[in-house]
């Protein structure tokens, strides 16, 4: 629960803060990492596209979250457990001698912020390639205000209905980051249509030591994510540390066994996109499961995931980058599995069924994925209809031809020949070796 008092009422100490300081940083580098990550998975002609998509999504949700996201979602309950109260608008009544538990609140208002930063830009993901840049200018802060803020007070703030009243676990971000992200692409999917070629032309990554580049940014930032969440440097983030690393190694051997299995051959692509359905997984059980249930649930999503990432072509909805295979399956399984696997040693209560805790979690933790998806996707539906109908989401189709870089940006990746200086050079894109069709 949110505790904004002062110095002289609680006290702040030193290694807490020092730590959340340092996770801070980790998860914010994780958006870079993700800007990596998805720009070496689309064609060479949006790659900075992809990029600019990931960090203009950090300047806007900081803006939002000091002005009015984290009253919303951290302030006194003001809605039965559905939405904060206003008290620290703009950041009110905030200042370093404020404190949160241990650490400072600004601090942890940081830290909750880089979450929400993140969860926006793993959307776009699932409309790379195609969407308008200015439409995404206007989507994301209302999305983050309108979709993230109310789930993480459902989940984190005070009174939330999710953990508050039902009782559901989620330590550092199944719900409102895995799955209101995964939900949310899948809504923006729907209103923008597949791209041009979907399901005719193969549109593999441009540029695999990226991806693995950017992969191993966001493994290194998810320490700060999942371990950073214990809000201490203490044995409960030693503990979601080493099952972060568990999950997203038995994610990754997962992910390359099935691939080997189906099609002959482990990929790169195959062992970064496995690596991080074992994290997005472990992140809301790495504080709720035994070592042994985290290599369960990292191995159980780098199998799930790896097969979840082609529904898209048997159902036809064009996820580009595999938002929705990845994190709102991963978010699912991880989320979903704290009901069988929670042991009372870390969570000071609550039990999964493998543990004598019956079926009670797990149907806790079913009723939650429920509400989030579902949520997640109807608000973020009629979001982008409504600046599809005002604004126009998807890029013009000339555009989507010639590549966002050139069109929107004005630049390219391979030369940095700018519009209005001299006539741009047209650009092969490189074949990236044989992996599964995706980007």
């Amino acid at each position: 629960m949110e505790t904004t008092v002062t110095l002289a009422a609680a006290h702040v100490d030193t290694g807490d803060t020092a730590w959340l300081l340092a996770a801070t940083a980790l998860v914010l580098l994780m958006t870079p990492g993700l800007a990596l990550f998805y720009g070496g998975m689309v064609r060479a002609k949006s790659v900075l596209n992809m990029l600019m998509m990931s960090f203009v999504s950090i300047a806007l949700v900081t803006v939002v979250w000091l002005a009015a996201g984290y009253s919303l979602a951290f302030g006194e309950d003001a809605g039965g457990g559905l939405i904060g109260g206003l008290e620290h608008l703009g950041m009110a009544g905030l200042g370093p001698d404020s404190v949160h538990g241990t650490v400072p609140t600004v601090l942890f208002a940081t830290f909750q912020l880089t979450f929400a930063i993140i969860t926006a830009a793993l959307i776009s993901g699932a409309v790379a390639d195609r969407t308008k840049f200015g439409a995404w200018l206007v989507f994301v802060p209302v999305w983050a205000l309108a979709v993230y803020v109310p789930v993480a007070h459902w989940v984190w703030g005070p009174g939330g209905w999710i953990v508050a009243e039902l009782g559901a676990l989620d330590f550092a971000g199944g719900l409102p980051v895995e799955i209101t992200s995964g939900a949310s692409g899948l809504a923006l999917c729907l209103v923008l249509g597949p791209r041009l070629g979907f399901r005719k032309d193969a549109m593999r990554p441009h540029n695999l030591p990226m991806v693995m580049l950017g992969a191993g940014l966001l493994w290194f930032g998810w320490f700060g994510f999942n371990a950073g969440s214990a809000l201490g440097a203490n044995g409960l983030a030693a503990a979601a540390f080493l099952n972060t690393l568990a999950a997203g190694c038995t994610g990754l051997l997962g992910w390359l066994f099935v691939e080997q299995r189906r099609d002959g051959h482990p990929t790169t692509l195959g062992a970064a996109s496995g690596a991080v359905a074992g994290l997005v997984a472990i992140t809301p059980s790495c504080g709720s499961v035994s070592l042994l249930g985290a290599l369960v649930v990292g191995l159980a999503a780098g199998v799930v995931c790896s097969y979840a990432v082609s529904w898209k072509f048997r159902f036809g909805y064009d996820d580009s980058l595999d938002v929705v295979g990845v994190h709102l399956v991963g978010g699912v399984i991880g989320t979903l599995l704290i009901g069988v696997f929670a042991v009372e040693s870390m969570t000071g209560g609550p039990e999964g069924l493998l543990h004598g805790g019956g079926l009670g979690q797990l149907g806790k933790q079913l009723v939650a994925i429920v509400a989030v998806g579902t949520y997640a996707f109807a608000v973020t539906y009629g979001i982008a209809r409504l600046i599809d109908k005002v604004l126009g989401f998807r890029a013009e189709e000339d555009h989507e031809h010639t590549g966002l870089d050139l069109t929107v940006h004005a630049e390219t990746a391979y030369d940095h020949g700018v519009l209005g200086h001299g006539a741009p050079v047209a650009h092969s894109v490189p074949t990236a070796q044989k992996v599964r069709p995706q980007a």
